[in-house]
This record gives structure tokens, sequence and C-alpha cells, in this order.
């Protein structure tokens, strides 16, 4: 008799609760959140077992921990309730929902390999944003002193010193802690890169991937460490959704009578843009490899299909989004077969746009 299990994970305590294949609530009880003490409570629950928790800061160290004890481990983004809460409450449902197959978004958690280089995206990504938010917050002390026209040698700690001479003295120790920060921050971002592209050079499939166009070796180590693998999409179109390149459509009455008197499809269909359920950092890396081809590789069949879609009237937003659409694809297709990129196989067409598809 199959046992569904759910577990609602706080940072000191966990509640665990079962239920059978009938809906009949059979046990719950609450767990310290330990590996020793979650193994032990989950061992008692007999075979076939099938454990749900919800995604969450533990939510990966619990996979690896627990997956090896079930038949079936889902991690899922719950909706929004209404009503009452509690973390029994939360058991119970995770349970019930994962008996009758209600969970509607589940989160890939199965990283292989890939864990090393997963965390060295990670930390290459937080010393990125660490180091963007320094640069903002010192852009916008000179900018609140009227000094609008700043260059890259701002960044530079040679040549600061001459901008920050250019405050009253009430602002420059500010600027001051500010630069030192920044350069704390860019040395250790250097050396997360390091080590980000010394870890993705183990991956044969990282070289593989930095041959699309506008990928390169750092965009392939942030896409292989966030999709791990291929085969969790099935079509393109459900990698672009995962990427946040697919266009969200909205429509109501969708047929009315013809003139004939018969029933027609009405062109009600609307589009509110892409999809927001997404990866940022996919997004982000093909909407970046778009811009790098069309700016930076003009002789390029998909540099030249994007010309082609503005010089027709197409908005140069919607244009950018299509080559990357493009390049999520092909980047897809040649991880799925192992294949190395080959521009000779861009067909020469009007590449179909967003509207046109849509």
């Amino acid at each position: 008799m199959s046992r569904y299990i759910g577990l609602d994970v706080h940072m000191q305590s966990s509640t665990l609760a079962v239920v059978g294949p009938s809906g009949k609530r059979l046990q719950s009880q609450v767990l310290e959140t330990s590996g020793r003490a979650l193994l032990q409570a989950l061992r008692t629950v007999p075979k076939p077992r099938y454990l749900c928790f919800e995604e969450g800061a533990q939510s990966a160290w619990l996979y690896e921990l627990l997956r090896p004890e079930v038949d079936d481990l889902v991690v899922t983004i719950p909706g929004r309730r209404l009503g009452s809460k509690s973390d029994a409450h939360d058991a119970w449902d995770l349970a019930e929902q994962l008996r009758i197959g209600g969970l509607k978004r589940r989160v890939f958690k199965g990283q292989g390999a890939f864990g090393a280089l997963r965390t060295a995206v990670r930390g290459y990504e937080i010393l990125t944003r660490d180091a963007v938010r320094t640069k903002n917050r010192l852009r916008a002390l000179f900018r609140s002193r009227g000094m609008h026209e700043l260059r890259e040698e701002v960044w530079d700690p040679q040549d600061r010193t001459r901008w920050v001479k250019r405050l009253p003295a009430s602002h420059r120790d500010l600027a001051e802690m500010l630069g030192r920060q920044l350069d704390a921050v860019e040395e250790l971002r250097r050396e997360a890169e390091k080590r980000m592209l010394s870890e993705a050079a183990t991956h044969p499939v990282t070289k593989r991937l930095a041959t699309v166009p506008g990928i390169g070796p750092i965009r392939a180590a942030q896409i292989v460490a966030t999709v791990i693998t291929p085969e969790r999409f099935r079509t393109k179109r459900q990698f672009w959704n995962y990427c946040g390149l697919a266009v969200v459509t909205r429509s109501s009455a969708d047929w009315q009578r013809s003139p004939e008197g018969k029933w027609v499809r009405a062109q009600t269909t609307l589009t509110r843009g892409l999809n927001r359920n997404r990866n940022g950092m996919l997004k982000r890396a093909f909407k970046g490899a778009a811009h790098q081809v069309v700016v930076h590789m003009p002789t390029h069949p998909l540099a030249h299909d994007y010309q082609r879609m503005v010089a027709r009237g197409l908005q140069e937003e919607v244009a950018r989004v299509t080559i990357a659409r493009r390049i999520a694809a092909a980047l897809l297709s040649i991880w799925k077969h192992q294949e190395v990129y080959d521009q000779t196989k861009h067909r020469s067409q009007n590449a179909p746009t967003l509207a046109a598809e849509h």
C-alpha cells in the first residue's frame, strides 16, 4: 500500500504527514530539522513511499539526503493558499496533492556531476550582482553632486582619486569607502570567474555549447549549471517558456457566429508580452547572446535575419527576442544531439517573428 508523505520544513523544526492511497490520514509528527532525525522518521514509513516538500533554502540538501530513501521525490512551488494555515495543515496538504497528482509546479533538483559547477556559477552571480550594486551606489553619489558624465575610469582605483577630489569634503569619505568596497568585490568576482571557467572546462558539454553564437564560455557555464540536462525539455517551446522567451496570450469569447450562421473563431487573442515565470539567469544569457550577435557579429546569418525583420518594420526589441529564441532552440538541439554549432545550417529565410508565430 502506497504512502504519500508531505514535509513542511523550517529552520529548526519540520512537520511530517503521511496519507494512504485512499486519502486517509495515517500519522503526523514534528521533527528536528536534521538529517539524522528526518532519515529515521522516513524509514519508519512502509514502502512504497512518495515524498513532497516545498522549494526553499534547504531543498537542495534535503533532495540529496532523502531521494535515495523514497520511490519518488517532488519539490514543488505551492500556489497561493487561502484560509487557515499552519505547519500541520501545509504538510497534510502537500501529501494530499501528491496523492491526487495536483502538484502543478515542480522544481528540478537533480544536479548529478554538475554540483561543483553549479556552486561556482552561483558564487560568480552573487559577486557580479554585488559589484553592480556598488557601482550604482558610487555612480549615484557622484550624480548627487551634479557629476553626470562619469567615465569608465572612475571604476579604476588609480584614476578614481581625481574624481573623488572633485567632490565636497563631506562626500569624499563615503566615495573612498565605496571605492574600496568595489575594488575588493571586483577582485573576488575575478577569482570566482576564474574558478567557474576552470570547473566548466572539466565538462566537454560547455565547450560544445560555447560554439553557439553569442554564448561563449561564461554563458555556456551558466546554462549548463542551470539546465543540467536537455532531456528536461521535450520541445523548444518548453525551453523558451523556462527561459522567459515564451509569449503570453489572453483571449475571451473565442467563438462567434458568422453572417452565414456558422461558428467561427473570433479575432480576440491578445499578446501580453513574455512570460514572467522564468529562470532569470537563462533569460539574461540568451538575450545577451542575441545582443552580441546583432551588435558585434553583423555578417552572421542571424544578424542578417534581424536586419531584415527591422527593415520590414518589426520593433527592434521584438526582433532581438526572436533572435534569442532561435539561439536557444539551436543550443537545445546541439545539446541533445551532441553536435557542434554550424552556422550553415541556418536557413536563409525571412525568419518567423513572434507576431507571426502567435
